[in-house]
């Protein structure tokens, strides 16, 4: 695969897991400094490795708690007992109460694969979740969460219902994030527009380079802050290298990699002029474009054979206008005798990075939304609007400029240049404020995401001597819903019953027991189409199966319904 990414000359292999998606890329050509086509290539190989990266082993997992998950006991227990598969070293151990508040837990015993954590003085009564995060033998970071009662159950609190949110680790997340955009787009851009188009002048140049400098600290921080956040940690674990194995070990890893890699070409391209520069800032472009398709919940979204390449024109568009900004402005500040030149050219090449640009970033959103109403409902939708909010003037600004400036501009009319520059201005602040809105985008899982977990399933299997059965309620929501039963014999073998019941019931809220008589359609499946579950948590099970020669078996359990 690395000899087939040297040999290309019009495909950049792009993956992520098992998919491969073809991206534009050029390579070197005939007459091309040697030390060019070396760098253009090792960078092409490099991008080709890592985005063949391979999954994580198996690691350990938790096999017994005490209090057991969705325990109800009478006293605050003093200790808290984890047991998993094979012994594990502790990374974060939280408890939060009835109110949401989290407290760690730092005395803890490590006998063997079991953890005695002692537990805090005076716990309340209501519900409670112990939250752990543990590294396996294999270093492969895991946790979870266990709930538990002390004398009746808080309403509505469940271990999937508790999320801990660390607000210095989101910040710095953003700020990362932020700041690695801004190398990606108006560094790595700002290099592309001086060995394509030119206006390179020292101011412009410094300011690329600072903004690919602090891309280059912000990437590998960001993959820092992932683990983190990942691993529920706080800013002090940072130098831990659990840490940073977490981080690496998932795809934005590779995108970070991929962007490391497009900052170092891109700093590279500055120093260069004539092919050299060209060739490397054009890698330098097109790996930005990579770096931003190998990860994200745009890039995940299918099917990927679309999105991946939306996400990639999209990166490379915004590269392209942001990178232009400061080169255009720092020309015309400077009354440079080329400046009405480079606007020329670059008003020839804006519309072939802006029109994709737009058009890839619509069907990305009409993706991520999946409906109309997603604008307004969700978290992710409240973000786009925003980005819209600040878009509009964005694009107003650059028709103003085509359309009625860039012509008396390029003639050198004095009135004409005053406005570019401060339209360009205004157009470098909104390109900024897009870019802090869109890394907000981290933290907001998109609605499609949203609807898919909704509309999963809870399931329930139950096994006795006498028979089994496999529930399943869809969506594992509370409201309206269906269930499905497959009723077995203990042995696994078909069970011919005559009539099937279930009954559920929800003793925290006052309901049930409620019986819905079952049917068999004909694919073998017994079934209840038309529930109604109109409180989360944990409901009481009970399937009553009458057999071929009238007896009765009865199978119980318990079933976890989200809010």
């Amino acid at each position: 695969m690395v000899a087939a990414i040297v040999a290309a000359t019009r495909f950049l292999p792009l993956t992520s897991g098992t998919r491969t998606v073809a991206t534009p890329a050029a390579c070197g050509r005939a007459g091309i400094p040697a030390g060019a086509r070396a760098i253009l290539q090792a960078v092409l190989v490099m991008a080709g490795a890592l985005l063949f990266a391979g999954d994580a082993l198996a690691h350990a997992s938790l096999v017994h708690a005490s209090p057991a998950d969705g325990a109800m006991v009478a006293n605050a227990p003093r200790t808290f007992a984890l047991t998993f598969s094979e012994p594990i070293s502790p990374l974060v151990l939280r408890l939060a109460g009835p109110d949401g508040t989290a407290v760690t837990l730092d005395r803890f015993v490590q006998r063997g694969a079991t953890l005695d954590v002692e537990a805090p003085a005076g716990l309340p009564n209501g519900t409670h979740v112990l939250i752990w995060r543990v590294v396996s033998q294999d270093g492969h970071p895991i946790g979870g969460a266990v709930a538990f009662s002390i004398g009746a159950p808080s309403p509505g609190v469940s271990a999937a219902a508790v999320e801990v949110i660390d607000w210095p680790v989101r910040i710095a997340t953003w700020v990362a994030r932020l700041a690695l955009y801004a190398g990606l787009f108006v560094g790595v851009g700002g290099a592309f527009f001086a060995n394509w188009v030119g206006g390179r002048s020292r101011s412009a140049t410094r300011l690329g380079a600072g903004a690919i400098l602090a891309g280059l600290v912000a990437a590998p921080l960001s993959v820092g802050l992932l683990g983190l956040d990942g691993l529920g940690a706080t800013l002090r674990n940072l130098p831990e290298p659990v840490v940073w194995r977490t981080g690496f070990s998932t795809s934005y890893g590779v995108s970070a990699q991929i962007a490391v890699a497009a900052l170092v070409t891109g700093l590279g391209a500055f120093g260069l002029k004539g092919i050299a520069g060209k060739l490397l800032s054009l890698a330098a472009l097109l790996l930005a474009g990579c770096a931003l398709a190998a990860s994200g919940h745009a890039s995940a979204a299918h099917p990927q054979e679309v999105t991946r390449p939306a996400v990639f024109l999209h990166a490379v568009g915004i590269a392209v206008w942001a990178g232009a900004l400061m080169p255009l402005g720092g020309a015309f500040a400077s009354r440079s005798p080329e400046a009405a030149a480079v606007l020329r050219r670059f008003s020839v090449l804006a519309p072939f990075a802006v029109l994709p640009l737009a058009a890839a970033g619509l069907l990305l959103a009409v993706i991520q939304l999946g409906s109309l109403t997603a604008l307004w409902t969700t978290a992710y939708g409240a973000v786009l609007l925003a980005k819209v909010a600040l878009l509009m003037p964005l694009f107003a600004l650059a028709a103003v400029n085509r359309v009625r400036l860039t012509a008396p501009a390029e003639r050198g009319e004095a009135t004409a240049i005053a406005h570019l520059r401060r339209s360009i201005r205004a157009e470098i602040v909104l390109m900024f404020a897009i870019f802090a809105v869109a890394a907000v985008w981290r933290f907001t899982p998109p609605p499609r995401v949203l609807a898919a977990i909704a509309a999963e399933p809870a399931s329930l299997h139950i096994h006795t001597g006498a028979a089994m059965a496999d529930l399943s309620i869809a969506p594992g929501r509370s409201g309206p819903v269906s269930a499905s039963m497959v009723i077995l014999t203990g042995e696994f073998g078909p069970l011919d019953a005559k009539a099937v019941t279930l009954v559920l019931a929800n003793p925290a809220v006052g309901i049930g027991p409620v019986r819905w008589p079952a049917t068999k359609p004909g694919d073998g499946t017994w079934r209840v189409n038309a529930l109604d579950l109109p409180h989360p948590g944990r409901w009481s099970v009970r399937i009553e199966i009458v057999g071929p020669d009238d007896a009765l078996t009865e199978l119980a359990g318990e079933i976890e319904i989200r809010p």
